[in-house]
């Protein structure tokens, strides 16, 4: 056998080691939101959809917590693929504080002004009182949330995957038996409808987060290090925040251009709504291949390029750009596959259901641009620590093209909801070419560690 052979297989047998764990923890998560919209679905459609624009307060908080956790996964594959454990544990230390203090801020929102809140994302009074019941009890999984994916990061980029995805799978099995126990008041409890679906998602994130802490608690696990909490190198905080603010700037335009999506589709009536909500879910699903591999992309190129081995993690980059294009087009065939089923299967409106099936074949085609730009931009660029080209494409192409034309189609020109569904799927599709030149640039292979002791 070649040596060629033989890197090829050791390169799919660490991808599948890494991605396979984690695109299920990322099916699993999705399958909390489908779970929430189906259950309640088969209640009313004003309850889905009261929730799903509910939830997008918790996708802005999650684009914070995933600049933060980001960072430390970018730097903290380097350093682990050194073998500098003390300075993991500075790491751990720095994503604790940052995502501590971003869900406290989220907490006290849901807390104290959700009505607000659900007001950005729809006008209807049913609606915004529906979601205000939801984030008064869901306010509380905020407060956890960061602090369980702190953990979970540093758990990934440790050798630790598997432990990871069991912890977050299993706390979303829990999560999806508690719906059906509090939204239809099965076993003896109460039926909470739009409250039960928060409180299921509540106690299930206290239990991950217990876990989590227990499995650390292992010798082979890299844990805070509370004796000098506050204590962290200058350099490191100066490399952090590097890494940092440009994922946050992207985070944020990726994030807020997402949420803009859902309150323009939101505000096009409750059956565009509805559909669009559904659509979502099924994208989310789908998605969860080229999120595992993206992750596991970065944890790869980082481990190469923080032992300096930096042309062999050239050579992987070039594998996954390749890879990234056939994981687009066998997510577009599921999508087309699965669009009969979905459309029976939800409660809509006659209307919705339409909306439905025309939203489903335009993400089929989203989903090529869709799978290429994660594993590319936030998988090997990343990995690199090329962060900053992730914002500006994301200005340019998002929030330059194709918020503008919804936001036009939407309120100005009064196109059709598939049409202004369309305007909200252009930037994935539209970036691939500029990606692929930054790409072969090949400014992201960099070796970003120090000495730090």
């Amino acid at each position: 056998m070649s040596t060629q052979e033989m890197d090829k297989k050791e390169f799919y047998r660490s991808l599948l080691r890494l991605a396979g764990p984690i695109a299920l923890q990322s099916l699993m998560l999705a399958s909390v939101a489908a779970a929430d919209a189906l259950m309640l679905g088969r209640v009313a459609q004003d309850q889905m959809t009261a929730v799903s624009l509910a939830t997008q307060i918790q996708f802005v908080e999650n684009m914070f917590l995933a600049a933060a956790t980001g960072a430390g996964s970018i730097l903290g594959a380097q350093y682990w693929g050194k073998g500098d454990r003390h300075t993991m544990e500075d790491i751990f230390n720095l994503i604790l504080r940052y995502c501590g203090l971003i869900s406290i801020v989220f907490f006290l929102a849901c807390e104290l002004i959700p009505g607000p809140l659900m007001h950005i994302f729809s006008s209807d009074a049913d609606i915004i009182a529906i979601g205000v019941s939801y984030l008064r009890i869901a306010g509380w999984s905020y407060l956890i949330t960061g602090l369980s994916q702190c953990y979970e990061t540093i758990m990934k980029v440790t050798d630790h995957v598997k432990p990871c995805a069991l912890i977050s799978s299993g706390a979303v099995l829990m999560n999806i038996g508690f719906n059906a126990v509090f939204i239809y008041g099965l076993l003896g409890a109460p039926r909470m409808e739009v409250r039960g679906a928060a409180l299921a998602t509540t106690i299930s994130r206290v239990i991950e987060f217990i876990l989590c802490i227990s499995i650390s608690a292992g010798a082979a696990y890299v844990r805070p290090a509370f004796r000098r909490f506050l204590k962290t190198p200058g350099l490191l905080v100066k490399d952090f925040m590097r890494q940092c603010l440009p994922l946050l700037g992207g985070s944020l335009c990726w994030g807020i251009g997402f949420t803009s999506y859902t309150a323009i589709m939101g505000h096009m009536g409750t059956d565009a709504a509805a559909a669009s909500s559904v659509a979502a879910v099924v994208r989310d699903l789908i998605c969860c291949v080229c999120n595992g591999i993206g992750s596991a992309a970065a944890i790869m190129i980082g481990n190469e390029l923080g032992a300096g081995r930096l042309e062999r993690g050239r050579a992987i980059g070039r594998k996954l750009r390749n890879l990234s294009f056939v994981i687009g087009f066998f997510s577009t065939g599921v999508v087309l596959a699965l669009t009969p089923g979905v459309v029976r299967f939800v409660i809509l409106t006659d209307r919705a259901r339409g909306y439905l099936t025309g939203m489903m074949i335009i993400m089929a085609v989203y989903m090529i641009g869709r799978c290429v730009n994660t594993v590319t931009i936030n998988g090997v660029l990343d990995g690199g620590g090329d962060t900053i080209f992730d914002m500006y494409s994301l200005i340019v192409c998002m929030w330059c093209i194709a918020i503008p034309l919804a936001l036009c189609g939407a309120f100005l020109w009064h196109w059709s909801p598939l049409a202004v569904y369309a305007c909200t799927c252009l930037d994935e599709v539209g970036k691939i070419p500029w990606v692929m030149i930054r790409f072969r640039k090949y400014k992201w292979v960099k070796n970003l560690t120090r000495e730090m002791v």
